[in-house]
This record gives structure tokens, sequence and C-alpha cells, in this order.
């Protein structure tokens, strides 16, 4: 699962009159002779202008939000947080859709050369989609246990604000004097939703009450001796400083007063709302149970997939693969000696009677799970020349979900890198209950979030060249997801996945995601409980009963994100396929990869376009 920055970006506060189109008029040439420019010309100078346009728009979207400066790199703004009120957002969705009528009104897509139109049809897809999804922008939940602004406010501080000058801690403490006013308004909004009939389940309130108090518990926030984890971020960063004892002794002070003034009065306000509202709310757990949820759903399946497909259809196709899948699976069973039903196999690895499948849960096997999810890309970024052309710049980390969040967050994601190169990539293991990340299933993890998965496609996009900056940093989560998955796959090809349990680990990460297509429409269209989604999952995965719960109560709070891995997959799969059946024994599998990344994050139907496009080039010869 990726981590990007899509939320953050807002658009600009006003559109401004940008460099001129194409010039028609006329030149001057020996004795004043009128000079026509070729189409070629004029296709590139219109090219030129609007991916200049683009970039300045990408720009003034960028002024907008102070959060998205700092994930870029950069330290403007660097005392400010995100304005994140409704109004904003209103205003930034008129300038959005401003922004898309002047595209249309000055740049005709055929005057543009393939790489101009490919921006203008991703910017026009993107605004339309915008357009569409807009009316529900307060159906998907301000706050949810396992993704909110509560628990981005101290991994955002401690992951991508840098402190390498003094000028750099003012801006730290003056961020963090602005987190009672920044949570207020998410606070806002949430209030609305509520009052609107759009919340969470009574046990999403239940975890986020408990992540909120984990935030604010060790010093200075109460009188333990331990600190907390931002107060810990702060000592670390203020330490590291090369300034006098006096300069840090005064940052100190302040960051101290800002941590009890404002961190803590906001999050003791967000605990009083959660515990206001768990008192009423109900369990109810799919998109159905709000207003136009059946709407909503349809909407979110068509963005997180970027097909037609429609929840029944989902549904079915989850089914298949599952049987599919559970063949394989069957296959290796009997091929380790296991005696019993494949269903009898799961429970074995699950309960996992001989302790051969999870490191100890205490922090030397934690420190290890790290060690060898670490060694598993090393080894992967020393071949990776037998799978690509292209490879990305950036660096890459195995880390730790922080305590204060591994409760509620997911086994697994990934944080793109910061395009200066002042942060890397980073594969965040959740590593809370190490019997929830069974060590037959790490090569598959360390695949998918690392090399050659998110790191590859999501570093290999922010650096391309002569493209516009949307394209680097959009997503499309079909795309990047189906790649990730994909990328599970491919080691396979290569001779890895050498345990045959480590290959059933594979496996069982594919039918993860097959088994979401089935619980996430269950949930959200068919109207299944948490419970008959947790229990279709221990029926039909090997996974362990606390992954199973902690990954439904994802879905339910995420309606539709979960199908977007499989059918991108599927669809990656296919577009091989169908180029080894045209190419033969000129298929070049590096070459694959690389057209499937060169454009950076697409729908589904461009994808197959350009794949498509690429066999009708080879074959030409």
């Amino acid at each position: 699962m990726t981590v990007t920055l899509r939320n953050l970006v807002y658009m600009s506060a006003a559109v401004i009159s940008l460099a001129a189109a194409c010039d028609s008029g006329t030149t001057t040439a020996g004795a004043n002779t009128p000079v026509t420019p070729s189409e070629e010309e004029a296709g590139e100078n219109q090219s030129q202008a609007i991916n200049q346009w683009f970039e300045d728009e990408f720009e003034r979207q960028v002024a907008r939000s102070p959060q998205t400066q700092t994930f870029l790199g950069r330290k403007t703004n660097y005392d400010q947080w995100n304005t994140a009120t409704d109004e904003f957002e209103q205003e930034s969705h008129r300038l959005e859709m401003a922004a898309l009528a002047e595209m249309r009104q000055r740049f005709d897509i055929e005057n543009l050369d393939p790489s101009a139109q490919l921006s203008y049809r991703l910017a026009e897809y993107e605004g339309e989609m915008a357009d569409r999804r807009f009316p529900f922008r307060n159906h998907w939940y301000q706050f949810s246990h396992f993704r909110g602004p509560h628990t981005s406010v101290p991994t955002f501080m401690a992951n991508n604000h840098r402190v390498d000058s003094l000028e750099d801690a003012q801006a730290y403490i003056a961020r963090l004097e602005g987190v009672q006013e920044y949570l207020a308004q998410h606070e806002g909004i949430a209030r609305q939703q509520y009052e609107d009939g759009i919340f969470p389940p009574k046990w999403s309130f239940e975890k986020m009450i408990v992540t909120s108090r984990n935030i604010i518990s060790g010093a200075p926030f109460d009188d333990s001796t331990e600190p907390s984890a931002m107060m810990a971020d702060l000592e670390r960063k203020i330490g590291g400083l090369d300034i006098s004892d006096e300069e840090k002794e005064a940052l100190m002070v302040r960051g101290v007063a800002a941590l009890e003034n404002s961190v803590k009065p906001a999050y003791e306000s967000l605990i009083a709302m959660f515990e206001e509202q768990t008192a009423i709310v109900s369990n109810d757990d799919g998109a159905w149970k709000l207003p136009d949820g059946d709407e909503y759903y349809a909407l979110q399946l068509e963005a997180m997939t970027t097909t037609n497909m429609g929840a029944e259809e989902i549904h079915n196709l989850g089914l298949s693969e599952i049987d599919r899948i559970h063949a394989e699976m069957n296959a290796i069973k009997e091929n380790v000696g296991f005696e019993g039903s494949l269903q009898d196999f799961f429970v074995y690895l699950r309960t996992d009677p001989d302790g051969r499948f999870s490191y100890p849960n205490t922090d030397e096997g934690r420190a290890a799970y790290l060690a060898e999810a670490t060694a598993i890309i090393d080894n992967m970024r020393e071949r990776l020349d037998e799978l690509f052309y292209t490879f990305p710049k950036a660096e890459l980390e195995v880390r730790r979900v922080e305590p204060f969040r591994e409760q509620a967050a997911g086994k697994g994601f990934y944080q793109r890198p910061a395009p200066n190169g002042s942060r890397p990539g980073i594969f965040y293991a959740n590593l809370y209950n190490t019997a929830n990340m069974p060590t037959y299933q790490m090569e598959a993890l360390a695949y998918h979030e690392g090399i050659p998965g998110h790191h590859m496609q999501i570093a290999i996009a922010q650096e391309l060249e002569d493209v516009p900056s949307f394209r680097k940093f959009g997503g499309f989560t079909a795309y990047s997801e189906g790649w990730g998955l994909y990328s599970e796959f491919i080691p396979k090809e290569m001779g890895l996945y050498e345990d045959p349990y480590s290959d059933f680990g594979r496996l069982a990460m594919e039918l993860w995601r097959a088994a979401r297509l089935v619980v996430d429409t269950g949930i959200h269209h068919k109207k299944w409980t948490r419970e008959e989604a947790i229990d279709y999952l221990l029926e039909n995965t090997p996974n362990p009963e606390g992954d199973c719960i902690n990954a439904i109560e994802r879905y339910v709070v995420m309606p539709g994100q979960a199908t977007a891995y499989k059918i991108g997959m599927i669809k990656i799969l296919e577009l091989r396929g169908r180029a080894e059946a045209a190419l033969g024994d000129n298929f070049d599998i590096r070459a694959f990869h690389d057209v499937i990344l060169k454009d950076g994050p697409v729908p589904m139907a461009i994808l197959e376009e350009t794949v498509n496009a690429w066999i009708t080039e080879v074959r030409a010869g």
C-alpha cells in the first residue's frame, strides 16, 4: 500500500493567465516575407506551452499546501500546516474546474505531441473524476482508526520535517504551536459529518481513542519519566544541531510549551469528541449506510479501479480467482507432505504450533525481521538488470511502524522519497505483533512494498524527465497497487521463493488480494457485517486472525480501495500475455517493464493503449 501526496495537494488561489499558446502570427525572413510555421513547429510550440502551463499549475497547487511542500523536500512555509476547512476545499475545487476549462479553451489536443497529448488526457480524466466525486467529498471519513490527521501529525513531524538549522527548529516548533488550530479544523469537519450521518463504526472510534491517548502519553504530557514519541523527536532533532547550549535550551523550553499548550489540548479535544460520538454511534459497517451510499460506493469502485466494473462483477471475479489460487495452493500443500485439507493447512500456518513461521515478539525478534526484509530487498536490487533497463536513483530503507500507531496501522506500506534526495523511500513493516507478520510471507511483502514494487514504480515516476510534475506525483490506485502485486509474481520467474512455504506465501498474498474483491463488495454492496467478512477471510486464507481483523476493519473505513490491487495486476498480466503472444522471440521483459513504468501512473485503459502501441512498434521493426 502506498502513501501519496494526492490528498495534500490543493489548487492555487487564483488561475493566472500563463505563457501564450502557439504563436499563429507571422515572422520575418529576408525582405519581410511572411512565413507560416509548419505543423510540426506549431505542435512543438503548443506542446511546450501546455507543458509549461501544467508546471505552473502544479506549482500553484503546491503553493496552497505547506505540507506538500515539505513532502517534496522544500522548506518553504516550513512553519505552517495546510488549511483544512470545507470552505478551502470548495475554493480549491472551483479553481480546479477553472483550470480544466482554461486548458480546454487554450489548447487543442490535436496540435500536441504524443507526450503532451497524454498529459492533456490525464489532466482531463482527473479533473472530470474530481468533479464527479466532489459532492461526496465528506463521505470519506475525516477520522478513522486506520488513517487520519490524528496519526498523520506526529508521523509527518517525525519523518518529513527535517531540522538542519536553527531556523528549521524554529519552524518545527511553530508547527507544534499550530497543531491545535489545525486539528480543530479537521474536528469541525468531522462534527459536520456526524451531523450528516457520516461516521465510522463504534469499534473504529474505540481504536482512535487508544491511538490518540498513546500520542499524548509520556513526558511532557503526563508525569512519566519516559518521553512521549513527539518529545523524543523534538529532543533528537534539537540535540543534533550545531548551535550553542543556550540556544538549544531556549528551543526546548518553547517546544515543550508547544507540546503542553497546543498538542495536548488538541488531542484532548479529539478524544472528547470520539468519546461523545462513540456513546451513540452504531456498528453498521458498510458504505450502504451513508447518504446516497450506493452511488458513493459505485463511484469509489470506478475511481479506485479506473474501470467500469460494478460491484457484482468484481465480487464474482474475486470468487473465481480464489478458486484458481486455492488449486495452486493445494499442489504446494501436497508437495510439502501435509496431510489434511487446505483449510487444515491454513490452520497449521495460522497457529504455527512449531514456531517456525514467525519471529519472537520481542525487540530482538523485530530487529531480526527488519534485517531479513532488508536482505531480501538488497538481493533483489542486485538482480534488477534482469528485469529493467531503467532504475531509480532514490534510496530505500526498511523501518518499523512507530509504536504509537502500530495497533491501528496495516501490516506494511510504503512512503515515497523526497524528490531532492533528502528523504529515502521507506518500507514500513508493522511489527506490533510479529505473529501477524509470518515469515513465509516476508518475501512477497518486501517485493511489493520495496523492490521491484512500489519503490521502483514511484521513484522512477518522480524521476522522469520532460514529464509534467502532476504526472510524477499523481497516482491511480489500480496502476500503483496492480504493479505492487505484479511485483510479487515477478521473482517467481527468477527462481526466487526457493522455499515452497515462501512460494505458498506468495500465493497467500495474491489470495489475500483476491479475497479483498469478495469482502470489500460484500461489506459495502451486500451488507455483510464486520464479523461475516472476518469469518470469510479466516475460512479462505491462511492469514492469522489478527491480520484478518485488521484488514476487514481497514476495508470498512476505506470503501473500494482494496479492490484495486487484483484488478490492476490482472490487467498488467493480460497485457504482458498479449505482448508475449504477439512478439514471440522479440518479446523483451525489460522493455515491457519499462513501457509499463515510462509514463508514470495512468488509468488501465490508457495503459492498454500504451502497450498496444509498443507491440505495433516492435512488430514494425
